[in-house]
């Protein structure tokens, strides 16, 4: 389990106020900045819930000066920088620097709904024992249009959140701060799919808390990593094996099934990925690079058809 340095003296700003809002720490971990960044530190600072903190963590910015203009436009966020170790790391260290009950990470191209925080913490007030709250999220492109409408919905119990039977990754999430320390925040080595496995750790501690409107715009466009279905799949692959050994390991053979069935999921997401990518680069008239796609999917997910099958003939 990662060891997570303790809060610094600069974030004693989280002392517990008189009317007893807790703090929610914002923490934004970016390698680029990007045309992006100034749209979703706007979305923080538009926010109506009245205490928040931010940390924007450079994390070995090829253009640190170009990052610092746009920062600079918000005095509210608090800039640190470090040489280039990853997102999982500069995320571990932005927490460190806040203070904050409640923790979100926003990243560098997406922006909030200005009562997303809101809405997040009155939903963790009125369930003390839920660990995570989670809102709804739509996909837009890079000129902010609806792409895809957020379709997520209450999860039952820890069985839908590991086979990930609704979207829960880090954008549209809020953890309560003891609990991201106590399952050892993001694993240092993870570069992809970090999100989810804090979301498979957070779900082995508690409830979670699902927030119905649509609160948070994750973008979809051509530099952004969830463009790397390969990469993305195989990281994806490897954190829910982890995941499945670790529970047999400790005898929750219970959870076993539902590991199985995520991994199934993310055979169909590779299959998937890898047509629309195909079909893409043979209206490009790259057809090798569309018959790779296949080979490619074929090799990985090779029953992700009859996955498929079952899925669509099985109840939910």
């Amino acid at each position: 389990m990662t060891e997570l340095p303790e809060p610094t003296p600069s974030a004693a700003v989280g002392a517990e106020p008189a009317d007893g809002l807790p703090l929610v720490s914002v923490v934004v971990a970016t390698d680029r900045g990007g045309s992006f960044l100034a749209e979703a530190l706007t979305s923080v600072a538009e926010q109506t819930y009245p205490r928040v903190e931010t940390v924007l963590v450079d994390d070995g910015s090829t253009a640190p000066a170009a990052l610092r203009e746009i920062t600079d436009r918000f005095p509210d966020v608090r800039v640190l920088r470090q040489d280039n170790a990853g997102v999982s790391v500069a995320r571990n260290f932005g927490v460190s620097h806040t203070s904050g009950d409640l923790l979100v990470f926003l990243d560098d191209d997406d922006r909030w709904h200005p009562e997303r925080l809101a809405r997040q913490v009155a939903a963790l007030q009125r369930q003390p024992a839920a660990v995570l709250s989670y809102c709804g999220m739509r996909t837009i492109d890079a000129a902010g249009r609806e792409l895809v409408a957020a379709d997520q919905l209450q999860v039952r119990d820890v069985h839908d959140v590991l086979r990930r039977r609704t979207g829960i990754i880090l954008p549209n999430v809020m953890v309560r701060r003891e609990t991201f320390l106590r399952v050892g925040g993001f694993h240092p080595s993870f570069r992809r799919a970090q999100d989810l496995d804090l979301v498979l750790k957070v779900a082995l501690e508690g409830d979670f808390v699902f927030v119905e409107d649509t609160l948070v715009d994750y973008r979809h466009h051509g530099s952004n990593n969830t463009r790397r279905h390969r990469e993305l799949c195989r990281s994806i692959d490897h954190v829910v094996r982890l995941h499945m050994w670790n529970a047999q390991e400790k005898g929750r053979t219970d959870l076993v099934p539902d590991y199985r069935a995520s991994l199934e999921a993310n055979d169909r997401f590779a299959a998937w990925s890898a047509a629309r990518a195909s079909r893409r680069l043979a209206d490009e008239r790259a057809y090798l690079a569309a018959a790779r796609e296949i080979s490619w999917a074929l090799r990985f997910a090779p029953g992700a058809p009859v996955s498929w099958l079952k899925q669509r003939i099985r109840p939910s």
